[in-house]
């Protein structure tokens, strides 16, 4: 008898003490560089923006809108999300690929553009829509070309593609930013969009796997879905920055009514309520991109506007999470198989809280660079958590729902950054319209997200405590 995880067998699970074609094998060598240079792209663009968004603010003025130009992209993350998750299971992954990676070009065309912040939002949103195809392709691609023993080895590749990045990303953005305008850092990673397209179209399938246990679900119902879910999240954050009580609170409730809503009828039953396997890791996964980037992106806005140091200085401490972010990612790999994800995700939420308040501390004693070393603690608990529930999403998916099940964790993922970030911009619209300190606002935003953090490290434990192919006999 096989062995039965959250309703999925794990008989045909691979054997881990047979040696498996490695992440560079010749066989899938041309999809692991594509999509490592895809990775690197997202990377790039994120650090970079992050990174120049405070002088954006102070050149186009809208400072109001600055959670939004985050909230924004995630938002339409969101609808990529699910749109290309459905097409990969309907038509095959080289498809929502072209569709995502056209999309996020838009959107660096109309950011690299922009005259307001309110047109730069828009181009986020464009931007968001190709961005949560894109990875939506890469987790659906992994799961269906790379044998489940070698799963958590190719997310600490992925991690690693944002060392360079991490590297040379803010460094660069601030230089160019500063030799030209922050407009070419939009528009100089049009290019790189165009390399990764080259490379990793001829990689990709163009037709679903003919081994699926069963169709995928209506694609016209979860994209309704998703367009609901959208609109119940962008209410909800209008809500939240509304100057009057009333019309605050109708729009709160009714933006989490309808999202809700809309939420549970895209991921798997049960999520909600954290129910033991996969519902509960697609929920966690939410819970701590909330915790994290709902700091993260204050980073820079932290170190420049709330503690008066230069751009260099904020550039370092992102850096500085992406570096130990990525160290974090290889140590998962090399002992999930025996740890199990449940304790490396508790240990991953209680890193992250513990970046956080040293990021609080860092803001009361009003010094700069504390932020630095603060932040990478951190990126390893991002590091060490995060890579395990996507090993764990995709070792519980079906053949042929590898897209469902990739769009469901990536939702969470993604309402969690636009909510975390959207949440934490209240905080700093609130503060601007009522003269505080941008370093007190911050002050208030990073207290709740380390506070969802602790919480986050009790969920964790309705993780799975073993991953299936580690039950199997042959483990």
């Amino acid at each position: 008898m096989g062995v039965r995880l959250a309703g999925v067998s794990v008989d045909a699970a691979p054997p881990l003490a047979a040696p498996s074609p490695g992440v560079w094998a010749p066989g899938r060598r041309r999809l692991t560089a594509g999509l490592v240079l895809t990775v690197t792209l997202v990377a790039f663009e994120s650090l970079a923006i992050s990174t120049v968004l405070p002088q954006v603010s102070d050149d186009l003025g809208g400072l109001g809108l600055y959670g939004w130009v985050f909230s924004g992209f995630f938002l339409g993350s969101l609808m990529g999300i699910v749109v290309a998750g459905q097409l990969s299971d309907e038509r095959g992954t080289r498809l929502p690929y072209i569709l995502g990676l056209a999309l996020f070009a838009i959107g660096l065309v109309v950011g690299g553009l922009a005259q307001s912040m309110g047109m730069l939002v828009a181009g986020r949103v464009a931007q968001g829509l190709g961005a949560g195809a894109i990875p939506a392709v890469a987790y659906v691609a992994v799961g269906r070309n790379y044998p489940a023993a070698i799963r958590p080895r190719v997310f600490a590749v992925f991690s690693t593609a944002w060392v360079v990045p991490g590297l040379v990303g803010p460094v660069a953005a601030t230089s160019l930013a500063e030799a030209l305008s922050w407009r070419a850092v939009f528009l100089a990673l049009i290019p790189i969009a165009a390399i990764a397209g080259a490379m990793t179209l001829p990689a990709l399938d163009g037709s679903p796997p003919e081994d699926a246990e069963e169709p995928p679900p209506n694609g016209a119902d979860r994209r309704r879905d998703a367009a609901v879910l959208v609109v119940g999240a962008a209410v909800l954050l209008i809500g939240l920055g509304a100057g009057n009580p009333i019309a605050a609170a109708a729009l709160v409730a009714a933006g989490a009514i309808v999202g809700t809503w809309a939420f549970v009828r895209l991921v798997p039953r049960g999520t909600v309520r954290l129910a033991a396997g996969m519902p509960a890791a697609v929920a966690v996964r939410g819970i701590i991109t909330f915790a994290f980037f709902g700091a993260d992106v204050y980073v820079s806005l932290a170190v420049t506007d709330g503690l008066g140091a230069s751009t260099w200085m904020a550039g370092a401490a992102l850096t500085s999470a992406t570096l130990v972010w990525t160290t974090g990612s290889w140590v998962q790999q090399r002992i999930i198989h025996q740890t199990g994800a449940r304790r490396l995700v508790r240990w991953g939420f209680l890193y992250v809280a513990a970046g956080i308040v040293a990021m609080l501390v860092a803001l009361h004693l009003g010094q700069a660079w504390l932020i630095v070393p603060a932040w990478g603690i951190g990126g390893f608990g991002m590091g060490i958590a995060y890579s395990p529930i996507s090993v764990t999403v995709l070792s519980l998916a079906a053949p042929g729902q590898e897209g469902m099940a990739s769009a469901s964790f990536q939702l969470s993922d993604v309402l969690g950054v636009s909510l975390g970030t959207g949440i934490s911009g209240v905080f700093v619209a609130l503060g601007e319209s009522r003269g505080w300190e941008t370093s007190s606002s911050l002050s208030y935003a990073f207290a709740l997200m380390a506070m969802v953090a602790v919480a986050g490290s009790v969920a964790a434990g309705r993780l799975p405590r073993r991953l299936p192919e580690d039950l199997s006999p042959e483990a």
